[in-house]
């Protein structure tokens, strides 16, 4: 520790967001930057605790007190080589990771963590431009092939651990670009796609071989695919979503939230989308269901292409604000989140259920909601309805539920892999399925959840299929 009062005399200070009237108008990221001398102070405030509760908390287990100290002395190669030795891609989790260490960080307890995520991403960028990162190509390669499927977070961290182990690695994509909801799911205001391109280009130089456009189990069958390989990681997320079977669910303009989000990502990588196609909240009052973070994605896109309102519901409770008796530190804290999104403009409610969609000439005009309450019965919550109605106006509305479970048509059902009580991928030990010298991670195995998660699930397929490799005669 270079300072240990540091904590007691220095403040936490975040970068902050771009001007509000100057974010909306364009996609590029919200989130600004400090400069260099208040970026080592921040991480002067790390206290290197005895017990590191941020390092509990973080599913990678990043050493933060170890890179801390070397960011605050200055020492960016080292801090960043620290950073990387458990987590492949700091450049994302910096910018879109919810900062579970943050929230167990000892002075979380005062209300002032360690910017450890801000001190990530400031890492991340600087081993980019100092040149730290540079491709690293196996001085040895082995003779068997690993296919992993899916380009997400998951699919990346595997494919880029076993390419390091030597293996040679192919990555298919059934979408036309390498990311999987990094690329399309999450806005550019959020996650720069140049932040991704920059990631795998180095992988290609590394020796990753990616194929996009590409469908396992439909243009290529999964019995090929075995053929081909010594070992599949199955990385295909979490995407079918939450629906609402609920009277005018057919009426034109109500659409899945990642239908929308897909699009527009889309459209600011460049794609011309047809007029018929365009999914678009220019003047319209849109009306986003479910209150997550796929849902405040919705709200900061809509506020973008001009909506002339959002609002946005959600069935639960509206959580505290500040503290929450029943997450108690260092636990991760269920309290109110405002979101970058919700700060552009967006009316928030709790409590409410869509009960039906009223449409005018087959198209959405409004949606009846109803007030709910939930009632503790025998220890577990019940929803109870109390017959309070209201009309929103709304002519788009948005689907943000969540997601339930992989697809299971194709690849999953002509594997006959085994599924587990949520309808995801069954794994064990080492993330290996039912199914010989298969294996699964990410969302399509632990459901849908976070990239750090996903990550993580990554890393350990990847050792669990060199594991399975190694023991090969």
């Amino acid at each position: 520790m270079g300072n240990p009062k540091a904590f007691l005399t220095i403040p936490r200070k975040e970068a902050g967001y771009r001007a509000l009237n100057d974010r909306i108008n364009d996609y590029a990221e919200v989130e600004q930057t400090l400069n260099t001398e208040d970026r080592l102070l921040q991480a002067s405030r790390c206290m290197d605790c005895g017990v590191p509760f941020c390092m509990w908390a973080c599913p990678l287990g990043n050493c933060q007190p170890e890179w801390q100290n070397a960011l605050n002395k200055g020492k960016w190669r080292e801090a960043y080589d620290i950073l990387t030795s458990t987590n492949d891609f700091p450049e994302f989790t910096g910018r879109v990771c919810p900062a579970l260490c943050e929230k167990s960080c000892v002075l979380s307890l005062s209300h002032e963590p360690v910017t450890i995520r801000e001190n990530e991403v400031a890492v991340a960028e600087k081993a980019f431009d100092e040149g730290y990162v540079q491709p690293r190509i196996p001085k040895h390669r082995r003779k068997e092939k690993v296919a992993v499927v899916g380009s997400g977070p998951a699919g990346l961290a595997a494919a880029n651990r076993l390419n390091q182990k030597g293996f040679n690695v192919t990555v298919f994509e059934k979408d036309e670009v390498v990311g999987g909801l990094l690329r399309l799911g999450i806005p550019d205001f959020k996650l720069n796609k140049k932040i991704i391109d920059r990631r795998t280009n180095i992988m290609t130089q590394e020796g990753v071989k990616f194929i996009t456009g590409v469908e396992v189990g439909r243009d290529i069958s999964a019995e090929q695919l075995q053929a081909d390989y010594d070992a599949i990681c199955l990385c295909i997320g979490s995407e079918v979503p939450r629906d609402l079977e609920v009277e005018g669910r057919n009426l034109k303009g109500i659409h899945l939230a990642l239908d929308y989000l897909r699009q527009q990502n889309r459209v600011v990588a460049g794609q011309d989308i047809s007029a018929g196609q365009r999914i678009s909240a220019q003047g319209k009052h849109v009306l986003v269901i479910g209150g997550g973070d796929t849902g405040s994605d919705c709200v900061g896109t809509a506020v973008r292409q001009g909506a002339a309102s959002v609002v946005q519901i959600e069935i639960m409770p509206k959580p505290p604000v500040g503290e929450n008796p029943a997450t108690p530190w260092p636990m991760y804290p269920l309290v109110l989140k405002t979101s970058s999104s919700h700060e552009e403009g967006c009316a928030r409610r709790w409590l409410l259920d869509t009960r039906k969609f009223i449409g005018e000439k087959e198209k959405v005009a409004a949606v009846e909601v109803e007030e709910v309450e939930w009632i503790n019965e025998n220890g577990r919550a019940q929803l109870k309805h109390t017959g309070r109605k209201e009309i929103f106006k709304a002519d788009l509305v948005l689907l943000a539920m969540g997601f339930v479970h992989p697809v299971h048509h194709g690849l999953v059902s002509d594997l006959s892999l085994s599924l587990d009580g949520r309808k995801n991928i069954e794994t064990k030990s080492g993330n290996g399925t039912s199914v010989h010298k298969i294996f699964a991670a990410g969302d399509a195995a632990l459901g849908a959840s976070l990239v750090v998660r996903a990550i993580d699930s990554g890393r350990k397929a990847a050792a669990g299929i060199e594991k399975y490799l190694s023991q090969m005669p």
